[in-house]
């Protein structure tokens, strides 16, 4: 089932050029790491789902996270939040891992990513060190979500895709 709904759901947020469908490379507890190619070239990216979703909403759709690089880009550790409803635009968005929060996001429709390569590597760095990753929006209608994410098998499906998109 997981496995479905990433092959399935994880197309959406991704440039539309010729691609094939994605392959699994594994499954690591919370989180599973993925290859496809796009116009010739390997894009590697790992997502979750949050184990507890939370909010006063009557309809959402799927949420999760994800980490893709894209090595012909020279483009590594992309971030990047699917909220499951349209967020509001300029609300705010954050993601608090431990004792850090980062809040430099910029949304589009039911996404969000943060504002640059260096906040990418930050987050990245914190969700190595972190439990567990809360994420808190504001969809359009003004109702606020806050999703827990387990940062369980987080390493291992980065190392994996590290492995397979040549990032050392």
């Amino acid at each position: 089932m997981k496995k479905l709904l990433f092959l399935s759901l994880l197309l959406i947020p991704f440039k539309v050029f010729a691609m094939d469908a994605p392959q699994l490379i594994g499954d690591y507890n919370d989180w599973s790491a993925y290859t496809y190619k796009e116009g010739g070239a390997t894009v590697c990216y790992m997502a979750s789902t949050p184990k507890r979703d939370e909010g006063n909403y009557t309809k959402r759709g799927d949420i999760y996270a994800v980490v893709t690089h894209r090595p012909s880009d020279k483009s590594f550790d992309v971030v990047n939040f699917v909220a499951g409803y349209t967020l509001k635009s300029n609300s705010k968005f954050t993601v608090k891992i431990g004792k850090e929060t980062f809040s430099n996001f910029f949304v589009e429709g039911d996404k969000s990513w943060t504002i640059n390569d260096s906040e990418d590597a930050k987050l990245v760095k914190a969700m190595f060190r972190g439990e567990r990753m809360i994420v808190e929006g504001v969809s359009n209608r003004g109702t606020h979500t806050k999703d827990t994410y387990s940062l369980k098998g987080f390493a291992r499906a980065y190392k994996a895709i590290n492995a397979k998109c040549g990032k050392k």
